[in-house]
């Protein structure tokens, strides 16, 4: 269900713009902002019913461990619930100010955090903290810990890998997660750059992944383009078999 009116979706626009100022400045609001969020999320898991199979698709990644688990932007929200609890993940979140609302959500709901971006085709991330994000992750997959990443950047084309994610998969020899989490109640935020998908309480949900993405250690700049196009298909295969489970079609982004 997207039932998101333009003045409904205007309202958010205009209270996030009011907001994000003294939200940038003020502890004790976003402390406030964190906890209603997390507790939001964790009311719509609750109260969504998961069909079958669900437990099975989450606990079927702990073979793959160490890895690189991704959704798209936009249908990350409830990313935090759908790992295998035995796990630690550490995900990287933008460093940019709206970001960091997001990043202590996830640090609420069990997630470790880095900051960073995930580079663009066309672009130097080398001034966000791109490059050390990366390393991080790269070290925590060393280690055994497992990592996650949006698979497609901000204000970059919606739904299309970026290289970040495939450079990671190499440096570390680990697996790419493609995931999706489905929701049959949700808000699409149509004006939004990645259509983000708000999921509301009191319906059903489900998960999918598709075989993980693997990237060669010696992989060159071809074959990691390949590798990146492959991604992207198998995150839009995750996707529409997620909702299919739920007898819908997924929000259209592209």
């Amino acid at each position: 269900m997207t039932d998101e009116t333009p003045h409904r979706t205007g309202f958010v626009k205009r209270f996030w713009q009011r907001i994000r100022g003294p939200l940038a400045r003020s502890e004790l609001l976003k402390t406030v902002l964190v906890n209603l969020i997390s507790g939001y999320l964790r009311l719509v898991y609750l109260t969504n019913k998961r069909l079958p199979g669900f437990t099975e698709t989450i606990a079927s990644q702990k073979a793959q461990a160490p890895y690189i688990v991704t959704f798209w932007h936009g249908q990350h929200l409830m990313a935090p619930f759908v790992r295998e609890k035995s796990v630690p993940v550490v995900a990287m979140f933008s460093r940019s100010a709206d970001a960091e609302l997001n990043a202590r959500v996830a640090e609420k709901l069990g997630l470790q955090t880095v900051r960073g971006s995930g580079g663009r085709a066309d672009s130097d991330n080398s001034g966000k903290g791109g490059a050390r994000a990366l390393l991080t992750l790269k070290r925590a997959l060393d280690q055994g810990t497992s990592t996650g990443m949006i698979a497609d950047v901000a204000h970059s084309p919606v739904r299309e890998a970026g290289q970040g994610i495939i450079l990671l998969a190499k440096l570390s020899g680990r697996p790419i997660l493609p995931v999706a989490y489905a929701f049959s109640r949700s808000k699409v935020l149509e004006k939004s750059w990645d259509k983000t998908s708000i999921p509301l309480p009191f319906g059903r949900s489900a998960v999918a992944t598709t075989e993980p993405v693997f990237v060669p250690v010696d992989a060159d700049e071809n074959l990691l383009e390949e590798k990146r196009q492959e991604l992207t298909r198998q995150l839009d295969a995750a996707t529409v078999a997620a909702y299919a489970q739920l007898g819908l079609q997924p929000p259209a982004a592209r």
